[in-house]
């Protein structure tokens, strides 16, 4: 029986609480238990998961909670969250195009609607609402179509008039004459914003208490098989470490495992870029994107403006981006909220982000026999990570994915059922 206000788990870790926060101001905070373990790798598991970040770690959770599969290891040649889950924007919704689409990112945010509590950690989940603006006749007209069709997956979504988005968004420039003119937009009120380490912590937190390994600077160098070419385990920096189920969830260095298990991935990798202003007082209290000029904004808790831009156009593993990117949005930043530019940039920062030709992900069987990859996720992997780790850990566990996961196989690729998401994935973060 798991002692009162503690966590059911075999580490038995103590639930966070305005209780647990009072008692431990009488120490100082100097007593609080290690929010996770750093174990040495064991020589074998009953599931790998490579990579550390937030995919990753759900997907171990979900392993660990939903399939009862504890004995799990997380493999992170960095450490856990200092990949693209520390390198976005943080931005949560829903309204895609397709059926297939809409289903997994909406399974995402319902998930994410009551993760805070699940996981006991405060992951400053704000439904602050996503708008996406129009700058044409044309593009409002599509956005229309684009509402009906997300309405029929029964996800929230509306149009907003010109009036309407100047009311939601008072610092917004209305005039017409300006170069990209606001004709209007559609919002998702339940999309919104969470913190991206907050993320990573409480699945790590939450993975550990049910018994999973996370082990940090541990790179995987090769993958073991057995004479028919099922998987075995890996190879690793820390030594060989042996499990017939593996997942590779390692964003935009995923293409680069693949080839290690000798095949290849529809996937390319490029950098995308954000900027944070210096602090200031709230000005905006809910996020504006517009794809039209790639670039999008929402403020933070600390007072930073947030904004962002498209991806860059070469392919490339370098954790910044170009200059005319940087240019371009600030650009367009200037123009749709004049009050910006008397800011400063506080800071720059890129991400590596793997993208398949439709723009959709991949949550799929290989040609390697127990070994399985969750990627290609694009410019919309932090929005999806619950849902993501949720469909991966019953891959992994079944052998075989669910009605959510099985549109997004390797076999699109060849038989020429592709999601085409890019006009809902190009910049919209």
């Amino acid at each position: 029986m798991a002692e009162a206000g503690r966590r059911r788990g075999p580490t038995g870790k103590p639930r966070y609480s305005i209780f647990a926060l009072a008692r431990n101001a009488l120490s100082y905070h100097e007593n609080w238990q290690a929010a996770w373990r750093n174990p040495e790798p064991k020589p074998s598991y009953d599931a790998i998961v490579v990579g550390g970040g937030g995919h990753g770690l759900a997907t171990a959770y979900y392993l660990a909670s939903v399939h009862g599969i504890r004995k799990v290891a997380v493999l992170e040649k960095g450490w856990i969250g200092g990949g693209n889950t520390g390198r976005n924007t943080t931005i949560i919704r829903s309204n895609y195009l397709w059926d297939e689409s809409a289903a997994i990112y909406e399974h995402a945010l319902k998930l994410w609607e009551g993760l805070t509590s699940e996981l006991n950690f405060n992951l400053m989940f704000s439904q602050r609402g996503v708008i996406t603006l129009a700058h044409s006749e044309h593009e409002l007209k599509e956005m229309r179509r684009r509402v009906e069709a997300i309405r029929l997956n029964g996800i929230d979504t509306e149009v907003l008039d010109t009036a309407g988005v100047k009311k939601l968004v008072p610092i917004i420039n209305t005039d017409q004459s300006i170069r990209h003119p606001v004709m209007g937009g559609f919002i998702q009120r339940r999309g919104g914003t969470a913190r991206h380490d907050a993320v990573a912590w409480g699945y790590a937190r939450a993975a550990d208490d049910l018994g999973v390994d996370i082990i940090q600077g541990c790179e995987v160098t090769g993958f073991l098989k057995d004479a028919t070419g099922v998987i075995e385990g890996v190879e690793t920096s820390r030594g060989t470490i042996r499990s017939k189920r593996v997942g590779c969830v390692a964003a935009g260095h995923s293409a680069v495992l693949a080839a290690m298990a000798g095949f290849k991935l529809p996937i390319q990798a490029r950098p995308l870029q954000a900027l944070v202003s210096e602090p200031i007082k709230p000005v905006i209290d809910t996020v504006v994107m517009s794809n039209a000029v790639h670039m999008y904004v929402s403020q933070s808790d600390k007072g930073e403006l947030v904004l962002g831009a498209g991806t860059d156009s070469y392919n490339s593993y370098a954790q910044r981006g170009s200059l005319n990117i940087i240019e371009h949005q600030l650009a367009a930043a200037c123009e749709l909220y004049p009050i910006v530019s008397r800011l400063r940039v506080l800071r720059t920062w890129g991400g590596i982000v793997d993208t398949c030709p439709d723009a959709s992900p991949i949550l799929s069987t290989t040609p390697v026999e127990g070994l399985y990859f969750n990627c290609g996720w694009g410019t919309g992997g932090f929005k999806a990570t619950p849902g993501s780790g949720h469909v991966f850990a019953d891959l992994m566990a079944k052998g075989r994915p669910n009605a959510i996961a099985a549109p997004f196989g390797l076999e699109r690729f060849s038989g020429g059922y592709l999601i085409d998401e890019h006009g809902a994935a190009g910049v919209a973060h």
